[in-house]
């Protein structure tokens, strides 16, 4: 049976612009008096108004209303406030805004209307970002997926992808753990690399970062989600082969705000929200786990204590979100500023998680518009303090309940046969302070009409401190360590390009070609020392009072990388008749990753559109728009470690150190091959094909796409044994011909927008997407991939990719139940009569083969109701913290498990636990994301829109419940269990719980 869980504006005060817009009203209705004809038409009192977003309550300036059946028109203002003089027959408005839905608004009877406008997601004349430039929807003819800031996903967000995590099809977000600025996994239309990162390239303004995290957590965490406009998703190769070696995983292209010339605007918004853990694991409580360590046979242990250990080490959470910004600007000068500031307190005490960060973009033209210099630039400060985690869970499921967290005099119990997680965490810690600095600066040059030049320069520098402390101790014994990390990271790019804009007659071209060049370096430094006298003053504050400082136990450590890529882009864009779309894409890229004899990679697509709906014998259909495309492209993925094509020597004095012929005895010091060179590495390709038609109907209310996909990812790179026997190396990095992994699905999106007359506004929508992924051709029957941990269980395979099925397939021995004598018993699959590794099959994938999600909002004047659901399925989670700890011999020990150590009373409880089948279990989900409850105050009715033109109060749930068969923390998880590089997916161990979180907000714009 499934298990449910409930686990800113400032005025504008400008009245020369507001006697002028009166003026330019009062004369348009001047001349509007006088019909055609010269007759002269009754106009009865104006009619007067605002226009806001109605998912944001942010007002509309620049909306158009005109009176329906007469000519009359006027504009919003900046605070979207209107005036309109309307004839004596007018019955009602009609109201336009580019982006959102035309309303058509009655105004019999009415003097003053308030009018809340949907946006429209699928508006054809909406821009979307695509590489090195911008397309209207209408005539993209790529798999592409734009959101917009209003469809965000609300809630505590740390990173952006979180923000659009079940949003779209083929997109698949996972949070591994609950962690605050955790590692988030995402992947589009599937993995398709085994040993290299299967992570999208993310683009920041046009800066495409390199994926690399300095410090720890997820590399993205440096951007608040406050400051983004808009995420755009390339997702088939058609799309993404413009960015080359790096465009096989997906594009992603991250677009911050911009002001707005003539709109000045102050905004404010405060966030507080309280989260406690969504599910713990339901070990024993003292009284039954007194009965239960009886009932299976063994020694209880009674120390008289109730203690619930997980409640011990986990908290009531409170994060606080705080941001401020400016935005406006004049004819020439458009500008936007923030401020924002969050502190996260994780469910697990002693960890917080703070970031500060900053941001200023502006405009600037000049010339009569010819030259326009845009500048970005964002920095952050973050600090994440982790407590040992591992540890911490490890302990309060395992530690004898009967035993008391604190002794006598209030002070955590210090114990010599047992480890109290207060006291580690008293302890111990681990402390991570990261600052970023990101900008770009793009000035751009129309040399003749439809001709631009474009430079784009840009910086990422990034540098982490991280201190890993254990502190000295006298019960438990510690001598203490400090471990000091020091990490930098500088990506610099320039880019140069031309695009040329032309039309003739029914024909229309858009040209690109360009150059760029971008420079990666990392560097890393280690130092440590132990023993320190038990003092006030902390290891962190003052390593000088080490006392032990050893090349054995303290040896520097250290690295650095350094990697260039060059490339040349082109692009063409041919459209006929606004009907038949064309795009060709070619760059050429060439990166020091690779070897000497595979420089350069080049990567060419195409793909083409039919605007069915345009068709003179489709005008009058049903159809509001209808279009066809397909596509087909090669991208590379070059994510892979530096240096794999060079030779990697070793220097050793020790006598193990052999040589290839060397006669037996001693060997002399020297220095080795531990790696040969290899000129001939390249990048690992994709191949794509892609089929897709976009629809609506009624209106455009109802609209979706549906697309067909079929991804080859191919020159597969793996380690290999040497043959030769001879060879100076047991191994070399090599690109397999024949190897392959297969992404291929179908993915489905749709959307519809109601609006009624009476103001009662619904929306509904979702996505589906059905993967299949399938790894062919491989030189081995499995390469290991995910590793188990704990007592008897290290280094044991899990998981690995096996020849004919998906990624992240579970390679394990299959238990068939119990024995005459309790001992679990394992089929037998090759018949021999020895149930060994031999007989290991394939037990499902971590890989979801179902993906979907569905969200629903509702508004009625001032309040709207959201709600976003997501969940996947076809796919298994294996519960390595089940495998290790609950089973019966640790029960009988007094050591406490889950009812799973007792599920079978047949069972001995002498029986081992090896890993198999037992501990495999169904990972499937349906999760309600966030439930958003919120009200937009009429600024008017208060009397107060002279100094706040929006102010909004909402309420926000995230992750209130999941339904799901697993029984673990959560089953969207996946403990990094890899195995020589080649990624472990779906394994679950001592994983940081998620959260179930309430959140105030308040938003206000002056």
């Amino acid at each position: 049976m499934n298990k449910v869980y409930f686990p800113n504006r400032m005025t504008q005060a400008f009245l020369v612009l507001l006697v002028c817009g009166q003026c330019s009203m009062l004369s348009a209705s001047a001349r509007a008096r006088v019909a055609p004809s010269g007759n002269e038409i009754s106009f009865r009192q104006t009619v007067k108004g605002t226009i806001k977003d109605a998912a944001s309550g942010r007002p509309l300036g620049g909306a158009t209303i005109g009176v329906k059946g007469a000519s009359q028109t006027a504009t919003s203002d900046d605070n979207g406030a209107f005036t309109i003089n309307v004839p004596d027959n007018a019955t009602s408005l009609m109201v336009s805004y580019v982006g959102y839905v035309t309303q058509e608004v009655p105004i019999a009877g009415k003097t003053t209307v308030d009018i809340l406008m949907q946006t429209l997601s699928t508006d054809l004349s909406q821009v979307v970002v695509v590489g090195y430039g911008t397309q209207s929807r209408k005539d993209v003819t790529g798999a592409t997926k734009t959101l917009k800031s209003a469809e965000f996903n609300k809630g505590i967000i740390n990173a952006p992808q979180e923000l659009l995590q079940g949003k779209m099809a083929g997109v698949n977000v996972t949070s591994a753990s609950g962690e605050p600025g955790g590692m988030l996994g995402i992947t589009v239309r599937g993995p398709g690399g085994m040993r290299v990162n299967n992570t999208p390239l993310f683009i920041v303004d046009g800066l495409p970062l390199d994926n690399s995290s300095t410090g720890g957590g997820d590399p993205l965490n440096f951007l608040n989600p406050q400051d983004i406009e808009s995420i755009d998703v390339l997702k088939d190769a058609s799309a993404t082969a413009i960015y080359g070696s790096r465009g096989a995983n997906g594009v992603i292209l991250i677009t911050t705000r911009k002001g707005k010339a003539g709109a000045s605007t102050l905004g404010f918004s405060a966030g507080v929200g309280f989260s406690t853990i969504a599910r713990a694991l339901p070990v024993y409580s003292a009284s039954e786990f007194r009965k239960q360590v009886v009932n299976v046979g063994g020694l209880l242990d009674d120390q008289g204590g109730d203690t619930d250990w997980q409640k011990e080490i986990t908290r009531t959470a409170i994060t606080q979100n705080y941001n401020l910004n400016l935005s406006g600007g004049a004819d020439k000068l458009s500008y936007y500023a923030s401020f924002g500031m969050q502190k996260q307190q994780g469910v697990l005490k002693n960890n917080d998680m703070d970031r500060y960060s900053g941001r200023f973009n502006a405009t600037q033209k000049f010339w009569d518009d010819a030259l326009v210099i845009e500048a970005n630039l964002g920095v952050a400060n973050t600090k994440n303090q982790r407590p040992p985690i591992g540890t911490m869970i490890g302990d309060a499921i395992a530690n004898n309940p009967t035993y008391p967290a604190y002794d006598a005099s209030g002070e955590p119990a210090k114990y010599q046969n047992m480890n109290n997680p207060l006291v580690t965490l008293a302890l111990e810690d681990d402390i991570t302070t990261i600052n970023r600095v990101t900008g770009n600066i793009t000035p751009s040059l129309r040399i003749i009409k439809g001709l631009v030049y474009k430079l784009n320069f840009g910086i990422d520098n990034s540098s982490s401190t991280r201190d890993i402390v254990s502190r000295p101790n006298a019960v438990p014994q510690r001598d203490g360590r400090l471990e000091t990390w020091n990490v930098y990271n500088r990506n610099t790019l320039i880019e140069n390009y031309l695009t040329y804009n032309f039309d003739k007659g029914a024909h229309s071209f858009l040209v690109l070609g360009g150059y760029s060049y971008q420079k990666f370096f990392q560097q890393g430094r280690n130092t440590s020392i132990n023993k320190f006298p038990i003092t006030p003053v902390d290891p962190i504050y003052n390593p000088g009072l080490g006392q032990e400082l050893t090349l054995a136990a303290n040896k520097p450590g250290g690295f650095a990388i350094e990697n260039e890529l060059q490339s040349y882009f082109a692009r063409i864009n041919y459209g006929f008749d606004d009907r038949y779309l064309l795009t060709i894409n070619f760059r050429a890229d060439g990166s020091t990753k690779f070897g000497e004899n595979n420089k350069y990679g080049y990567f060419p697509s195409f793909s083409a559109g039919w605007r069915i709906s345009e068709e003179k014998w489709m005008k009058g259909s049903f159809f509001s728009n209808l279009k066809l495309r397909a596509g087909w492209g090669a991208t590379g993925n070059q994510e892979i470690p530096p240096k794999l094509t060079q030779a990697l020597y070793t220097t050793s004095v020790s006598a193990g150190t052999s040589y290839p012929l060397y006669p037996t005895g001693a060997y002399p010091g020297g220095t080795t091959f531990t790696r040969l060179a290899n000129p001939d590495l390249q990048w690992e390709t994709s191949k794509q094909t892609n089929v897709g038609l976009d629809f609506g109907f009624l209106g455009g209310a109802l609209s979706g796409s549906i697309d067909a996909f079929r991804k080859v990812t191919s020159n597969m790179l793996l380690r290999v044994v040497v043959a030769d026997p001879i060879q100076p190396s047991s191994d070399t990095y090599i690109n397999n011909k024949n190897a392959q992994v297969v992404n291929q699905g179908l993915e489905l999106d749709l959307e519809y927008n109601y609006k009624s007359t009476g103001g009662m506004n619904f929306n509904l929508g979702g996505n589906l997407t059905l993967l299949q992924n399938e790894l062919r051709n491989s030189p081995y029957t499995v390469i290991p991939s995910g590793s188990a941990s704990g007592a008897g269980l290290t280094s044991a395979t899990i998981n690995g990719y096996v020849n004919g099925e998906s990624l992240g397939t579970f390679f394990l021995k299959e238990w068939t139940g119990f024995d005459k004598d309790g001992l679990s018993t394992y089929r037998d699959v090759d018949g021999d009569g020895i149930v060994s590794d031999k007989d290991r099959i394939a037990a499902g994938t971590a890989l979801p083969k179902v993906m979907y999600s569905f969200h629903a909002s509702v508004a009625y004047k001032g309040f709207d109701l959201l709600a976003n659901f997501n969940g996947v399925g076809g796919n298994k989670v294996y519960d390595n913290t089940a495998n290790a700890n609950f089973y019966k011999l640790r029960l009988s020990k007094s050591v406490n498990t889950t009812p799973e150590a007792v599920q079978y009373p047949e069972e001995s409880v002498n029986n081992a636990a090896p890993v198999s089948t037992r501990y495999l279990k169904n990972g499937s989900f349906l999760r309600l994301n966030n439930l958003t409850l919120g009200y937009n105050f009429n600024t008017r009715a208060l009397g107060i829109s002279k100094y706040a033109s929006m102010l909004r109060l909402s309420v926000t749930g995230q992750n209130l419940f999941v339904i799901t068969k697993y029984d673990g923390y959560d089953p969207e998880v996946n403990t990094d269990r890899t195995i020589d590089n080649f990624t472990s997916y779906g394994v679950d161990y001592l994983s940081y719980p998620k959260a179930k979180s309430i959140i105030f907000n308040l938003n206000v714009s002056f």
